[in-house]
This record gives structure tokens, C-alpha cells and sequence, in this order.
């Protein structure tokens, strides 16, 4: 049961609820997470499942508050949903239901069941398929229709997806992006956190961003949106590719925002980040992540001021379309996954 499947599971009412949760996790830790730190963990108690943020795990200098670590742990907390809907469950599911304890980020049950329908399906289908893109894109255009259902995803999840439409606001997010970089890459402190949370080639490691996972040389977009120097100047990461020769396209760039900016936001930040991404894996679209201008205070503010609602900006996306060579790397879910008295779930 513990072997992430791509049909949903006709189960007998008797399947052993540590069953289930084994199979819950092991699709819930392929969600995104910053850096792959993979900042949870889970307990069984009884017919409810409990996704614990791990504090451990959480970036102390470019994520002083928990927010991007809350982020990550709304994007696990989808991917368990999901789960369950492709084994027929509805997923009754309590968000930070402990205010005395704020690193319980959610608690899940299972006691009615309904089929799944082919779009809950198809989304689990890609579940082990995403990964998080680091270049260019092609000159192909998203798929028709794609951008008003993500947005549609956005707002099912209590978030909105932002598209920067014309070339003065594509720049503008451009240049937040490049300076929160050169920022970044001038803190000794970052670059050390950022070291830590990138192994080296033929590492073991089953977390953090694999050279496998980014390119060695970076690709140039107009504008430029540049990636995290994870290997350091060292030269790690994917050789380059004919099948992404030219693909130095930006994609369409797009905002994650919230009403406010509460723990609350955050883990439902997360779950519409999984639920777009998802969506676009399933379209055969991919998305470049950047959490850099979001974790520079005074620049969140000028990207909130372009955005002159009120509202919040959680993360900087591209989407684009390029064959997918990046592979991840994940705990193994008997790793994180606990009884109500902290042993481990027999594997």
C-alpha cells in the first residue's frame, strides 16, 4: 500500500489505518518544498493523519519566520488530499488546528468515501512526475484555457495567480528578482545556508537540490530571471542538452499572492501552488520557482506595491513548456511518518 500507484484503489472498509497513511505519505512527500528541505513530518492516530512542520528543516536566515517552510508543508498538505481522494476518501481536513502547538499544520480523517473524479485522477497521476524547472523555455505558447484554470486553482485554495501581462511589468518583476540574487549572493550568511541545502555530485543525501537537478551552465532569459548558484561556481548540475538547446524563452510570469499574510496564508499558499502545479504538469507545462524576492523584506514591499491591493505576494513563477530532464530526491516515507507515540510506521 505504501507504493504510490497511478489508478485509484478499490479498498475494503477493513484496510488498517496506518495502511493508508503509508500510502498518504509516500505521495505527500513528493510535494515542492524551498531548497527540497522537506520540512515535515506526520503522525497516525487512529483514522486522522496529523502533517507536523519541522522546524529543523526550516531556513533560518532566508526564512526567519516560517513562512516559506509553512508553504511547503500547504503544498504537502494538498498532495495527502489527494491521496486520499484516489482511494475514494473524502479528506476532512483542519488547518493549524492546534494554536497552542502553530507547527501542527493540519490534521486529516477519512470516514466517507466518493469516487474520485478524472480530474482528481489525472492530477495524481503527475504527483511523482512534477519537478521544480531552473532555465529557459521553448517558443511554444501554454496551452488554451491553462492560465484561467490555474487561476481558478488559485482562488479554490483562498490565493490568486497574478499574470505580469505586458513587458513593463514582466521587467519590473525582472528586476526585483535580479537584485534580490545580487543581494543574496553577497550575504555570507545565505550563501552558507544555501551550501548546505546543496549536495554534491554522487551524494547520498536524500534531500536538498541534486546537481540533477538544475543546470550546470545557466540559461539566459530576456528578461533575466536568474537562478540560485547551487553548485557555487563549481560547475555541477545537467550537461546542456540538445532538446534545450535555444531554450532561453522567460514564459509567462505570474505572482502567488494572499488577502493577508498569516500562518493561515501561508499553508494555503501552499496548497494552491501544488494545485497549479499539478495542473500544469498535467498540461504538460513547467514551472520555475523563485521565493528570492519574497525573503528580501523591503523588496516583498516593492513587489507588493505593483500590485496596489493590499494583497501579499508568496512567490514568483515562470511557466513554460521544455522537456523535463531534472530529477529529485525525497526521504523515504517511513522516514516521517510516526504513531501517536512517536515510534516509527512499520514500512
Amino acid at each position: 500500500m505504501s507504493a504510490i500507484t497511478a489508478e485509484r484503489c478499490a479498498l475494503p472498509p477493513s484496510v488498517p489505518a496506518d495502511e493508508i497513511a503509508a500510502y498518504v505519505v509516500a505521495a505527500a512527500i513528493w510535494a515542492p518544498s524551498v531548497h527540497n528541505t522537506q520540512p515535515w513530518w506526520f503522525t497516525i492516530r487512529g483514522a486522522e493523519l496529523v502533517l507536523h512542520a519541522d522546524s529543523r528543516r526550516q531556513l533560518g536566515v532566508a526564512d526567519p519566520l516560517g513562512r516559506e517552510m509553512m508553504i511547503s508543508c500547504g503544498a504537502a498538505v494538498f498532495t495527502a488530499k489527494l491521496a486520499l481522494r484516489s482511494l475514494g476518501f473524502i479528506p476532512e481536513t483542519r488547518i493549524l488546528p492546534e494554536p497552542e502547538d502553530p507547527f501542527v499544520v493540519a490534521r486529516l480523517r477519512w470516514r466517507h468515501r466518493a469516487p474520485p473524479s478524472a480530474y482528481e485522477l489525472a492530477l495524481y497521476r503527475h504527483v511523482t512526475q512534477r519537478r521544480s524547472h531552473r532555465g529557459g523555455f521553448g517558443p511554444l505558447p501554454l496551452p488554451d484555457g491553462l492560465l484561467d484554470g490555474l487561476r481558478r486553482d488559485g482562488v479554490q485554495e483562498g490565493a490568486r495567480l497574478r499574470v505580469a501581462s505586458d513587458d513593463g511589468s514582466r521587467a519590473a518583476v525582472s528586476a526585483v528578482v535580479e537584485t534580490a540574487e545580487s543581494v543574496q549572493r553577497s550575504d555570507g550568511r545565505y550563501v552558507r545556508e544555501l551550501a548546505a541545502w546543496a549536495p554534491p555530485p554522487g551524494s547520498e543525501r536524500c534531500d536538498g537540490v541534486s546537481p540533477l537537478a538544475y543546470p550546470a551552465r545557466a540559461e539566459q532569459t530576456n528578461p533575466a530571471f536568474p537562478s540560485r548558484d547551487y553548485s557555487h561556481g563549481r560547475g555541477w548540475g545537467l550537461p546542456a542538452s540538445a532538446a534545450v538547446f535555444g531554450a532561453h524563452f522567460t514564459g509567462v510570469v505570474c505572482l502567488l499572492t494572499t488577502p493577508s499574510d498569516s500562518p493561515s496564508d501561508w499553508v494555503h499558499a501552499g496548497l494552491a501552488l501544488q494545485r497549479m502545479l499539478l495542473t500544469a504538469t498535467a498540461s504538460g507545462v513547467a514551472a520555475a520557482l523563485y521565493s528570492q524576492p519574497v525573503e528580501i523584506d523591503w523588496l516583498r514591499e516593492v513587489l507588493r506595491a505593483q500590485l496596489r491591493d493590499g494583497s501579499y505576494p508568496q512567490l514568483v513563477l515562470r511557466l513554460g513548456i521544455v522537456p523535463q530532464l531534472e530529477t529529485s530526491v525525497r526521504r523515504a516515507p517511513e522516514s516521517v511518518l510516526f504513531l501517536g507515540s512517536g515510534q516509527p510506521v512499520a514500512g
